[in-house]
Formats: structure tokens, C-alpha cells, sequence
């Protein structure tokens, strides 16, 4: 008598050694990493400007190094010899002129500081001694520089000038008189103009990777929690606990006054560029202001290139903290490719060859068998 087929029971059903169940009180769980927050459309917004400050103010500054010597040569050897049409912005009284430029370094600075203590103060997890050694003193530097030069360029013209009436000795006589005083005009707008702009870009490079900061932080609270540091590569790793919650809470609240201000140094740099232009255009003839340039550009390369790379001399870059969060990209040699040069695709005795593979296995080249016809 045939038996009364069973029921066939699911493979799901059964309890499988290589499918561990929840149940299993030896399986350890660990914490999947934690996702990031939905960006809203003001963040959205706000990424874009800053984008676009970042490609402003970044450019290759080498090559606009080389466009300000070029444009200071070309453009102003052409406004000696020709005639440039005169508008609004050729009046030293403009508005530009008068409330900006002639306060160039005010305005600097008046950005600069702010800047760089809410920056610092983050990367530097709030150490007051470390802000006042690497970093508030480039702004003392640079602007002792603007002072010895400025003032240079005037010593220079009232020593060694002269009144077109020859009754008056001084500079301050001869111009009180009406007259004209006649010497080596060292062009200081120049001189601040980019000197200024340079500064203004050197100093706001820790902004390159400061989004990545709120990312290192996400990352290293999971690591903390879930106790997985010894594979970690997060520059956060090494901090101590108190650094660790200084920098979350330095971060969230100084990041939107960061940025704020990062936006108004983007503007005022155009406007150095733009006056700098007015300048070339109307002020001072080439070599005044081709020399103003070169001290500028010497001055900036000398303290950012030369002096502040140094790693024991203080003080040290701008972005240079507790932890290193901006990413150095280095381009590593590519070592050259030595191509053999052969007049058709079969070489010699060797069989032609298709990725790495014989395209005739049987061994037989057609270039030596006399009964392939062609």
C-alpha cells in the first residue's frame, strides 16, 4: 500500500548552521555607519555660493601672479602713450575710491580678524595659546609690512622730489602753495590693492576642505560609540574627549559666521581686482606702478611661500590645527612608457598577439606559410 504523501517543508523553515537567527545570543552586532542629514534647499543654496566664492578666490594663484605683472606691464605701458576715455571711476573721488581703497587695510583687516579667530578657534578645539602663536600673528605681520612699505614709498618721493617752484623745499609747501611737487610716485594703492588680495586669498584657504570637518565628526562619533578605532583613518582619532565635544560645538555654532564672512571676503576681493584695473588705467605711469606690484608679489611670496611652510618657524599656515583636515593633493610621477616601434603587426618569428592573446593557436603564421593565398 503506497504512503500518503507529506507535505514538503520550505527551506526557510528549517534552522540552517550558516543562517544565524536573531535569536542567537553569541552573534556580535556592530552599528552600520550612520547616514547623512537631508540637505535642505537653504544649505543647497548656500553650498552654491560658496562654490563659487571657492572658484573666485582659488584660482590658480600662480597664474594670477603671472596676470598681475603682465596686466601692471602691458596695460599700463598703454595708458602712458595712448589716450583712455575718462568716465566715473577715474575720478579720485569716487565712491569706490574715497570709502574703499583709501581704506584698503582697514577693510582687510576688519574681515581678516574675524575670520581667522572663528576659524582657528575650531581647528585649534578652542586652545588660546596655539591661536595667539600660529596664527593671529600673520595678520601683525602683514600688516607691519603695509605700514614700512606705504611709508617707505612716501619718505622716497619727499626726499627725493622737487617743487616745480623752486622756493619751496618741502612736499608739504609746495602742495599747501598750489603747486606741483615733482618726484618717484611708488604707486601704494598698488602696492595694497595686491598685497591685499593676495593676503585675502592665503588666508581664507582653510575654507578649501571645511565642510569635510562635519563629516570627520559624524564618522568619529560612530567609531566612539560603537568602539571601532583601531582601523580608523579619521584625523579625528587622536583627539581627546574634551577636544573632541569642543570641536562639535565650536564648529556648529561658528560655521554660518564662517561662511558670512567668507562671502564678503569674495566680494572685496573683486573690488581690489577691479580698482586695480582703474589704476593701471588712470593712475601713476608704468614703472611706479609695475614696482608697487613687484614689492607686493615679493612681500606675500617671502612670508606665505618662504617664512610660514617652514615647520619650526611660527607662525604656521592658515589651517594648520590640532588635526589636519585639509587634503595636500600631490601629483605622483608617472613613469614613462617605452613603446616599440614595428612596422606591422607581425614582429619578427612571434606570432601577432590580441590583449596579451595569439590570435593563431595552431602556431602557424600566415607572413610564413606559403599556401595562405592573399
Amino acid at each position: 500500500m503506497a504512503s500518503k504523501p507529506t507535505k514538503r517543508k520550505s527551506i526557510h523553515a528549517t534552522k540552517l548552521n550558516f543562517r544565524p537567527t536573531t535569536s542567537d545570543i553569541n552573534i556580535e552586532f556592530k552599528g552600520t555607519k550612520p547616514t547623512c542629514e537631508p540637505t535642505s534647499i537653504k544649505e543647497i543654496f548656500m553650498l552654491m555660493v560658496l562654490y563659487l566664492c571657492k572658484k573666485s578666490l582659488f584660482f590658480d594663484t600662480n597664474l594670477k601672479v603671472g596676470i598681475y605683472l603682465a596686466s601692471l606691464f602691458l596695460i599700463s605701458l598703454i595708458a602712458d602713450v595712448a589716450t583712455i576715455p575718462r568716465g566715473y571711476l577715474s575720478r579720485s573721488d569716487n565712491i569706490l575710491n574715497k570709502y574703499f581703497v583709501k581704506f584698503a587695510w582697514g577693510w582687510n583687516l576688519l574681515l581678516l580678524s574675524p575670520y581667522v579667530i572663528f576659524t582657528s578657534y575650531v581647528y585649534c578645539c578652542g586652545q588660546f595659546k596655539r591661536i595667539a602663536q600660529h596664527h593671529l600673528p600673520r595678520l601683525a605681520i602683514a600688516t607691519l609690512l603695509w605700514y614700512f612699505w606705504t611709508n617707505l614709498f612716501n619718505y622716497i618721493e619727499a626726499s627725493f622730489g622737487r617743487c616745480q617752484i623752486k622756493q619751496y623745499s618741502s612736499k608739504g609747501s609746495c602742495l599747501k602753495a598750489g603747486h606741483m611737487w615733482n618726484g618717484f610716485d611708488t604707486s601704494g594703492h598698488t602696492f595694497i590693492l595686491i598685497y591685499g588680495s593676495l593676503v585675502l586669498i592665503e588666508e581664507t584657504r582653510s575654507m578649501v576642505s571645511w565642510d569635510s570637518i562635519k563629516e570627520f565628526l559624524r564618522l568619529e562619533e560612530h567609531n566612539r560609540a560603537t568602539r571601532q578605532t583601531e582601523q580608523s583613518t579619521n584625523p579625528l582619532r587622536n583627539l581627546s574627549i574634551e577636544e573632541f565635544q569642543t570641536l562639535q560645538y565650536n564648529y556648529e555654532k561658528y560655521t554660518p559666521y564662517i561662511r558670512g564672512v567668507f562671502i564678503s571676503i569674495t566680494i572685496i576681493q573683486l573690488l581690489w581686482d577691479i580698482m586695480l584695473v582703474c589704476t593701471m588705467l588712470y593712475y601713476h605711469v608704468m614703472i611706479e606702478k609695475f614696482l608697487g606690484g613687484c614689492i607686493a608679489i615679493l612681500s606675500w611670496f617671502f612670508t606665505y611661500r618662504v617664512w610660514y611652510v617652514h615647520p619650526n618657524v611660527l607662525p604656521s599656515l592658515p589651517g594648520e590645527g590640532v588635526f589636519k583636515y585639509i587634503k595636500k593633493i600631490t601629483k605622483e610621477p608617472t613613469a614613462p612608457v617605452h613603446r616599440r616601434r614595428t612596422g606591422s603587426i607581425v614582429n619578427g618569428n612571434s606570432n601577432p598577439m590580441f590583449m596579451g592573446r595569439p590570435i593563431y593557436t595552431t602556431g602557424v603564421n600566415p607572413a610564413e606559410d606559403d599556401s595562405v593565398t592573399r
